[in-house]
């Protein structure tokens, strides 16, 4: 009986499995060597492998690049039965199925709200955007963001208009993983918060019986939201004097370099953060192009007002989505620094879902709007091929350093040592990890121990096309102390690695 609803639903929707199953391949193609493996990807992988190894489960999760804040943990323990099957790759195959399940979302919620064609217009779109490939083949905290934010707006659906409030108590589980995976994740807070106001108001209007229920369920969110995202947060900072109550209160108490809270300030931003937001996504990066699609999106926008006006303001996903839009615009512009194609995470299935609803609606029933249809979608199709990311060679990041951490643990000779790495864009993390899963007898420095932390020869790795690790200001080479170079190997790619030793040896004191 299962495996007859299964063959007759995969014979109704060829199209769309078509689609996933595309999505996957861009993401699993070669995912190994695909993969981004730095600093950041290391030092998860520490945790991961020290969770599996001796049971070391933690209660905070990244740290973030501004502010030195605290993530919370969710990502870690999302991702951990992925490392535990399919080992160092594990979480970025993990990144690469929730992204073939968010384009599969994007054609099930699309088709629930606008139209079958706009629902696989949607999904295609993600499926092939270089930027949506490249953040969801690495395993990155920041990569789950698009498949929880558009599960935030799935939940808003089903308790504003499907009355199912049961979603209420998901929508704190979602919301929870959306901003524990990044803190641009709280701007999907008012989103839920507005129609969460709609809906009271229309209970109370209407006298619902409804209404206790819909308050109850409303506790629940706000309790499981408070209990994944904040008690483990709580619980840390109680151990650790609040380290991060203190950076978080310092970043948003001096303001001057990090947000500014005047909404009206943002509103100059909404023009420039859509035209990036339409150019990373549905342009291949083309500047040109995305001001012209960007451009072209709200004339037919304005269009469809002009003509379907009555009928297009009853659309309540489309005033879900063009809500979700502006909200997400508005957060952004209040953001003081740069941002990152990453930052945009929240609004990914926001972007795909207006876009195919658009280019779908815009050419009902009207030869000349049929062709812009096609123009909509053709332009997509040819900038995000000409961009996709399988056409650059693999960056091999993850066997690079396995390399040198097999050249380190040959060239140790199972003695103890010490490590430092020299490089501008990354840190230590990502060799640490390879050494600690192969048992090297790593030892870090402590300045307070000396004696029992200094051992006779020190590894550099240089990532810098220029390096000179002797007399190094980095704290790991200036605390092992006076040493000259005993030996220096280079790597195909540019990266060297020196033997440190101890100048006291050559006189044999």
């Amino acid at each position: 009986m299962v495996a007859n609803k299964i063959i007759s639903w995969v014979s109704k929707n060829k199209l769309v499995l078509a689609i996933v199953l595309l999505s996957l391949f861009l993401r699993l193609y070669r995912i190994s060597s695909y993969m981004t493996f730095l600093g950041d990807e290391g030092r998860d992988a520490l945790v991961w492998l020290r969770m599996i190894r001796v049971g070391k489960f933690t209660l905070i999760g990244p740290q973030t690049s501004i502010g030195n804040m605290y993530l919370g943990p969710l990502y870690y323990y999302l991702m951990l039965p992925f490392y535990f099957v399919f080992g160092t790759v594990g979480p970025s195959i993990g990144i690469a199925f929730l992204g073939g399940a968010t384009a599969f979302l994007l054609w099930y919620i699309g088709k629930e709200w606008f139209s079958v064609k706009a629902g696989l217009l949607a999904a295609f779109f993600y499926a092939i955007s270089p930027v949506a490939i490249i953040y969801s083949r690495s395993s990155w905290n920041p990569n789950v963001m698009p498949f929880f934010a558009i599960l935030v707006a799935w939940g808003i659906w089903q308790f504003w208009q499907k009355n199912d409030f049961r979603w209420l108590a998901l929508e704190g589980i979602f919301l929870s993983f959306a901003v524990q995976s990044h803190y641009l994740g709280l701007l999907l807070i008012p989103l839920v918060g507005i129609f969460w106001l709609i809906k009271l108001n229309e209970l109370i209007k209407k006298k619902e019986k409804k209404l206790k229920k819909f308050i109850f369920s409303s506790i629940v969110l706000s309790s499981l939201f408070i209990i994944l995202t904040l008690v483990p947060l709580v619980w840390f900072d109680l151990r650790h004097n609040f380290i991060n109550y203190q950076s978080f209160h310092k970043f948003f108490s001096e303001r001057q370099t990090t947000v500014n809270l005047k909404i009206y300030k943002a509103i100059p931003n909404l023009w420039p953060l859509w035209q990036t937001l339409v150019t990373r996504l549905l342009a291949g990066k083309n500047e040109k192009v995305g001001l012209l699609l960007a451009i072209g999106l709200v004339l037919l926008l304005g269009w469809l007002i002009i003509l379907k006006k009555k009928k297009l303001f009853k659309n309540k996903a489309l005033i879900l989505v063009l809500v979700w839009l502006v909200i997400g615009l508005l957060g952004m512009g209040l953001y003081k620094q740069h941002i990152y194609d990453h930052y945009f995470g929240f609004l990914f299935p926001a972007v795909f879902l207006f876009a195919g609803f658009v280019s779908t609606t815009a050419g009902d029933r009207n030869l000349l709007r049929r062709y812009v249809e096609l123009g909509i979608v053709g332009i997509i199709l040819v900038f995000s091929l000409i961009e996709t990311p399988l056409k650059y060679p693999p960056n091999y990041q993850m066997f690079r350093v396995i390399q040198v951490d097999a050249k380190i643990m040959a060239e140790a000779k199972d003695k103890p040592f010490n490590f430092a790495l020299i490089a501008k864009q990354n840190y230590e993390a990502g060799y640490e990890y390879f050494l600690e899963k192969w048992q090297a007898k790593l030892v870090h420095i402590d300045p307070q121990k000396f004696q029992d932390t200094i051992t006779d020869q020190l590894f550099v790795v240089c990532e810098d096309p220029v390096c000179e690790p002797i007399n190094h200001p980095k704290a790991q080479i200036a605390n092992f102390g006076w040493s000259k170079i005993e030996k220096e190997w280079q790597f195909p790619w540019g990266v060297r690695l020196f033997k440190l030793v101890h100048l006291k040896n050559e006189k044999g004191n």
